[in-house]
């Protein structure tokens, strides 16, 4: 069946077949009152996973036009910038900083590694001049969980704000914005949400306002000011992806019916069970327990074998898709997606595929020893 696959890669991730319907309703005016009242709706649930009374503006675009609109709106050349780097994602968010002319500083404290937060806070009292502090919270290309209200707080005692690149964690992750200090909170459309690309959302704090407020770097489209300006009308300052917004509110009402706890817990459990099947089949994990991500999961590829061969395997064979490893981990490691419209089952059937893509590629890997791993998980955790 050459149509059917699983996807378990960290986004685009598969769309709910409820959120498929909201998409196919008849289009309406992007000026009209049908839409101020859908932005309206949208916008009292999405501070519910936000956790924040700030206003949550949605860009029609990338994560990554997400992550620009937030620095295009706070960096001016030459400001002093603090990036905190534990993968690709936090590299992306320090490079379009230095595309705004941007002093930036990085702290890489490695790949598979989380944010040292001793070492943030001897940053931060060495040079009280740091404008912007990048994070990420879920960095996708290592499966690394970072501490943000750790950073948050560390951050709240100086005079610079905080930009979080929460695109691969927030909907998966709970992320509580207001009380962790976050000035600017990113995340998108095709991860935790649910939905196919096409929207990035932030939220801004009074704090990060005072600074967009005195900003000179030129940006137009990325204008927080004048989303701002549009969003007291409900409406955006430029035309919005109508269909993904009636997408978004469909998602929003699945994640809070489901209970925004539930899906939480959810998204780690199917974590543990993931990474406790690796380690049956003898595969070793790029992350530690301590900060492993509850949204994706990075392992390395057995001895002898080329990551990207195994992929091929599982999806020309049993049509499940896993994501590869970036930068200097090509080849070397896959990632296991679960986020967003996932549940035990695909966990079981992506565990059993990749036992059956080690044998094929002639691994020594006893079959069924991490999907009867991945079962116990999910049986201990039904009997408690």
């Amino acid at each position: 069946m050459k149509d059917k696959q699983y996807l378990l890669i960290p986004g685009p991730t598969p769309v709910p077949p409820a959120v498929t319907a909201a998409m196919t309703r008849p289009v309406i005016g992007h000026r009209s009152e049908d839409f101020a009242r859908l932005y309206e709706s949208i916008e009292e649930k999405i501070k519910m996973v936000f956790q924040t009374k700030n206003d949550v503006f949605i860009l029609t675009n990338s994560g990554t036009g997400g992550l620009e609109a937030a620095i295009a709106n706070t960096v001016n050349p030459g400001d002093r910038v603090l990036a905190l780097i534990t993968g690709n994602f936090g590299e992306r968010f320090a490079n379009i900083a230095r595309a705004y002319g941007a002093n930036v500083e990085e702290i890489n404290f490695g790949w598979g590694k989380d944010v040292d937060l001793r070492a943030v806070e001897e940053k931060l009292a060495e040079r009280p001049d740091y404008k912007v502090v990048l994070a990420t919270q879920n960095e996708t290309s290592t499966g690394v969980l970072n501490d943000i209200a750790g950073i948050g707080a560390l951050v709240a005692k100086t005079n610079a704000i905080l930009l979080v690149d929460g695109v691969s964690g927030v909907g998966g992750v709970e992320i509580k914005t207001d009380e962790w200090r976050v000035d600017i909170l990113i995340t998108a459309s095709q991860k935790a949400f649910m939905l196919p690309p096409g929207l990035a959302m932030l939220s801004v704090s009074e704090k990060a306002w005072s600074v967009i407020e005195q900003n000179k770097s030129p940006r137009f489209y990325f204008s927080l000011p004048a989303a701002r300006n549009s969003f007291v009308k409900w409406n955006t300052a430029y035309t919005p992806n109508v269909t993904l917004f009636m997408g978004l509110e469909a998602a929003l009402e699945m994640m809070l019916e489901e209970g925004l706890e539930n899906v939480y817990a959810r998204h780690l459990l199917l974590a543990r069970a993931t990474r406790a099947a690796a380690r049956a089949l003898n595969l070793s994990l790029l992350a530690e327990d301590r900060c492993a991500s509850p949204t994706v999961t990075a392992v390395y590829a057995p001895a002898g074998v080329e990551a990207d061969a195994l992929r091929k395997v599982l999806k020309s064979e049993y049509g499940v898709i896993f994501a590869g490893g970036q930068g200097h981990l090509k080849g070397k490691i896959f990632r296991i997606a679960h986020m967003g419209f996932v549940g035990k089952m695909d966990v079981i059937i992506a565990v059993g595929a990749l036992e059956m893509a080690l044998a094929q590629l002639g691994c020594p890997v006893e079959l069924g020893a991490g999907v009867c791993k991945a079962q116990e998980v999910f049986l201990k955790k039904a009997q408690a």
